[in-house]
Formats: structure tokens, sequence, C-alpha cells
């Protein structure tokens, strides 16, 4: 639903007002400037109607060009999704800090961008040097750089933050050293926030192009239809800290999304573009996407319960399991992920700002349309871990490949013992 409300009532809020602090430490982030960043063409097609039929077909011909660009992205390939999410990142974390460095530039304070860009790009080399060792083991096995960097990434990569540590610490000046770790804190969140869940989002997409695509298609079908039930038929409010979300889209938006997954589910699971996971194939090197599909995308018969037997007069009905599962996920997205949203409004009204920032017109910043798509993207990490697969054999066996010789032969010797103790090897290995 709308993120417009967030303005209402601002100015009534209380303050909190000293504790005992000087004035110079008790940040005061100025409220950011209004701006109508719509274009001219789009505002001149809408003279003449009223405020909140013009934001609603804002908002409706952004949203459908946003969608259009997202299916583009998804037909460009794996690694075209992964800049665009990288790039979001980057933009995420700058609206975040922007609202920050407001109040530190005001106190004429050094190194805080600096080093909030800094810590940006430590905590990005860590977990996409992970990544790259982990998913990518043959072509750092093939480049000797690669496997001394792989070798010693954790090392390198705490280095390089005990670096801006002590840059920060060296920065600390009289008489504002609480308002600067309030700041430090600040990036470090952002951070949390930001980097690490990024980081889960490709980690879906290398599991499948389908865990990457149907949660986001979950909450962006979330948010259009809370908005469209909640302008339509919204009468009781929802929440305090956005008085615009209403039960009446809340509840519309939960069952209007959970039909969504189930069918988009069906759809996505025919094809092995979508359900494969994504490897690196070190001889042509591009990414591949084929595989023999997982039982969780193979149609299946399952027996339905006696009482719908009875109603509906059918004994059985064929599903790919992973219909199941975007059941789960779209109801986590439509009960749970209106949460990412309520913190976002939570934050706006802390800092008395009506968005992160005027970069998509009647949206607000890239932040207001990614505040639930974090926690979703959360979400599935852990929902793929635990219910839909242990750990990655692909995976394991990328790691295993940046070991040393030595190293590879004394895992291959423990794990050719533990088989043959548990009988599982053929007669030929046990004789060995």
């Amino acid at each position: 639903e709308a993120d417009g409300e967030d303005r209402l009532g601002l100015q009534g809020e209380a303050e909190g007002e000293g504790d005992g602090d000087s004035k110079a430490d008790t940040p005061d982030i100025p409220p950011s400037a209004d701006t109508d960043n719509t274009p001219q063409c789009l505002n001149k097609a809408l003279e003449g109607l009223p405020p909140r039929w013009k934001n609603y077909w804002i908002r409706g011909v952004l949203s459908l060009a946003m969608i259009s660009g997202f299916f583009l992205i998804i037909y460009l390939g794996p690694i075209t999704l992964i800049l665009v999410v990288m790039t979001i990142q980057i933009k995420c974390f700058q609206e975040i800090i922007t609202i920050g460095y407001r109040v530190y530039r005001s106190y004429d304070l050094p190194w805080f961008r600096t080093l909030s860009w800094y810590f940006l790009i430590c905590v990005n080399y860590f977990f996409y040097g992970e990544t790259v060792a982990d998913y990518f083991g043959a072509l750092v096995q093939r480049e000797e750089p690669l496997q001394f960097l792989a070798r010693y990434h954790r090392f390198i990569s705490f280095a390089l933050y005990l670096a801006g540590f002590c840059m920060f610490v060296l920065s600390l000046v009289k008489k504002h050293y609480r308002l600067q770790f309030y700041m430090f804190a600040w990036t470090h969140v952002t951070l949390l926030i930001v980097v690490t869940q990024s980081h889960l989002v490709i980690q879906n997409l290398f599991d499948g192009m389908i865990w990457f695509i149907v949660p986001i298609s979950i909450v962006i079908c979330n948010d259009i239809m809370a908005y469209l039930f909640g302008f339509f038929f919204g009468r009781t409010p929802l929440i305090k800290l956005s008085p615009k979300k209403t039960w009446e889209g809340f509840i519309g938006g939960f069952f209007s999304t959970v039909v969504f997954g189930f069918i988009l589910a069906y759809l996505l699971s025919q094809f092995q573009y979508f359900v494969c996971p994504v490897g690196y194939n070190s001889e042509t090197n591009r990414f591949t996407v084929e595989c023999e599909p997982a039982d969780i995308f193979v149609m299946q018969e399952y027996t339905l319960p006696a009482v719908i037997q009875n109603t509906l007069r059918w004994k059985t009905v064929n599903l790919y399991p992973f219909q199941i599962h975007s059941i789960f996920l779209s109801s986590f997205g439509s009960l749970i992920g209106p949460f990412g949203g309520f913190f976002a409004s939570g934050f706006k009204r802390a800092f008395k700002i009506k968005d992160f920032a005027s970069t998509i017109p009647g949206h607000g910043g890239i932040m207001d349309r990614f505040d639930c798509q974090y926690l979703m993207a959360t979400f599935t990490h852990v929902y793929i871990a635990s219910f839909v697969r242990g750990p990655n054999p692909s995976k394991v066996l990328q790691q295993l490949l940046v070991l040393q010789p030595e190293q590879q032969l004394s895992i291959f010797h423990t794990l050719h013992s533990h088989l043959r103790e548990r009988g599982m090897l053929p007669p030929a290995a046990q004789a060995e």
C-alpha cells in the first residue's frame, strides 16, 4: 500500500529531549525536502485528476514499468540478475547513509561517509569472495592468484575491516564521541540489513532462478493487491505506523498472493531454465542452468483428504511439490513480509522523512520498494536450508577443489573409510 501516509502526524510526534548529553551529541536529522520528480509528460496527461487518483495512476504506470524491467532482466540471465542485485544494494545503502550524513555533516566531523563506503567495500569483498570460493571452485583452482585469495580470504577480509576500524578510532573528535559512535552503529546496522540480506538473494539465485523469481514476485503481488484492496475497500485501519494500511487490504492481499504464488509456481516448475541450480562451466566460461530437475519440480499425484473427496468428488490431484512450498512462501510474504514495510515506516517517522529518497515517482526511493524484499529473501534462504535440502553437495565439492591436494586426499580416505564401515561401497571397492 502507499507509503505516502508516513508524512501524516509527523509534526505532532513527541521528541525525546535531554539525556544529560550536550546538544552537539544529540542527533537531530532534519527532514528531507519533498521533490516531485514525476515525468512532465505523465503530469500533463493526469492534469485535472483528484490528488488521490493522480497518485494511483502514477504508481500504477511506474509499477508496470518496473515489472516489465524485471521480466527483461530475467530474460538476460543470471549474471545480469547478480549485477542488478548489487546495484540495488549499493543504492539502498546510499539512501540510508545519506540520512545519517545530513546530521553528521552539520557538525563538520571527518570521514563518516568515506568510512561508510569503505566498510561497504569490505563487507562485499568478504561475502562475494565466499561466493566465488563456494561456486567457482574450478575457476579458482585454475588461476594461481585466485587460489591465494581464496586460501587467505577471511584473513584478508579481517585485515581490511581492521584498517577501517583503526581509521574510525583515529577520527574521534572531542565533545562528539557519542554522535560518532551513533554513526558507527548506523553504518553497521545498515550493512547488516542491506548487504547481508542482498547476499542471501544471490545465494537463493544459485539454488535455481525459481527461488529468486517466486519470492520477489510474491512480495510485488502482495504490495499491489494490498494497495488495490485498501484503495477500493479499505475502511479499518491496520497499524498506527501506517495509517492508510487497512485490514481489508491486508486480508485481500493475503488471499490474492497465495493464489498468485500457487499459479506462478506451476508455470515456472515446467522449465529447466528456472528450476536448475545456476552453475559455472569452466570449459566454456559461462553460467549454465541445465540439469535433471529435482523431485520437487516433478509432477506428483497426491491423495486428497476424505472431507475434500466427499465435497469435490476428487480423490487425487496432480501437483508439483514446489507448489506446496509456494503456499508457505506466499503466506510468509503476506503475513510477515509487510512488517518489513512497517519497520521502514517507523524508521521514516523517527527521522521525519516521507520517503528514503525520490528516485521513483510515486514510490519514493529504492529502499521504499525493497524494505519487504530483504526480509523475504532471508526467510527463503532459511526455508531452503531447513525444509528443501541440507548442505548443497555441489557447493561442498566446489569448496573441496580449493584445498591442497594432500588435504583432498585425506578427505577422500576419511570418506572412503566411513562408507566402507556402513557397507555402502560396491564389493570391488570394499576389498581395497
